[in-house]
């Protein structure tokens, strides 16, 4: 365990859009000293580090033997490189979303911490949302579960599909409430303006009879992050974007109303900050060396059935070709 009295060293690996955020966040925690950042594009990185008082490197292996932990906020293809890299050094590590590009690497990384007794954490940001937070204890075996998740076109992470970039928080949240195996994966999707898949829909059954239709969208013309949620005795609605939880429920005493017999409670959560939770809960698990709220296995969950969806996608499509 890191002396309580010592500030933990943490270093940021890649500080593009996501990543410079990562730097900001760690440089105003009074108990982390940021000790570099690293980015091959020197301007960026230059900047960031001047604007959070840390030095700037352009390759990982500088910050070995300076850091305790990083976050590695890279571009997909390099997050098994890097985070083996720094695992091998006995370096704990958050790794965004998505762990890796294939399972075979995050298994082993997933391998490399617990034989090093490392923590790796992965940075599906949702758990972190204060909606999702307050869900927590009213939410018991939901039996269908839809969510839309739609951004307008931000020309950013076309890189990747989708699937990959956003319909993967919708993925980890579900298999977290569900706690079921997949039964089943049925699923649609096609590229619009970029060479990836750009919308998606998957239906999800599960071993127990659960259900999920799952919608993800970077060419809508709004931008929304919604769940509509059924189990026994209730029906929850969950915005995500504007931190609302409408829940209907039994309730004796409301014999009118829009639904006879039932009570409508609206929540409005505060806003907060999603990111700086996540990054606060990482530093802590590390401190205390204890199990991460997103572990590494769950991160390589959510991948599983998001590589499920892909694949299905391309091979439906590659036969609508022929």
């Amino acid at each position: 365990m890191k002396p309580m009295d010592s500030k933990l060293r943490i270093g940021v690996v890649g500080v593009g859009y996501l990543g410079k955020f990562h730097a900001q966040k760690y440089h105003h925690m009074p108990d982390v000293e940021l000790v570099g950042v690293v980015d091959p594009d020197t301007a960026q990185g230059q900047a960031v580090a001047r604007d959070n008082a840390t030095l700037h490197f352009q390759d990982h292996q500088a910050l070995f033997g300076k850091v305790d932990a990083v976050s590695i906020a890279a571009p997909t293809p390099d997050h098994y490189r890097i985070a083996r890299d720094f695992l091998d050094q006995g370096v704990d590590v958050l790794i965004e979303k998505p762990i890796t590009s294939r399972l075979e690497d995050a298994d082993d990384l997933i391998r490399i911490a617990q034989a090093k007794n490392r923590i790796v954490q992965v940075g599906h940001l949702e758990r972190f949302n204060p909606v999702a937070v307050a869900l927590r204890g009213k939410i018991v075996q939901p039996r269908f579960i839809e969510s839309h998740r739609l951004s307008i076109f931000q020309g950013r992470c076309t890189d990747v599909s989708v699937v990959l970039d956003l319909m993967i928080h919708d993925i980890d949240l579900i298999l977290h409430l569900v706690r079921s195996e997949i039964k089943s994966v049925h699923a649609a999707g096609i590229p619009v303006i970029s060479g990836n898949i750009d919308i998606a829909n998957a239906r999800l059954e599960f071993v127990n009879g659960a259900v999920a239709n799952v919608t993800a969208s970077r060419i809508s013309a709004k931008n929304e992050r919604k769940f509509r949620l059924f189990q026994k005795n209730a029906y929850i609605s969950i915005d995500f974007a504007n931190h609302q939880i409408t829940h209907v429920h039994p309730d004796e005493s409301q014999s009118g109303g829009l639904i006879p017999g039932m009570g409508i409670e609206v929540l409005t959560v505060d806003k907060g900050d999603a990111l700086d939770d996540e990054l606060k809960a990482f530093v802590h698990a590390v401190r205390h060396r204890h199990q991460p709220l997103v572990t590494a296995q769950m991160g390589r969950d959510a991948l599983a059935i998001a590589l499920s969806i892909m694949n299905q996608i391309q091979e439906t499509n590659q036969h609508v070709a022929c």
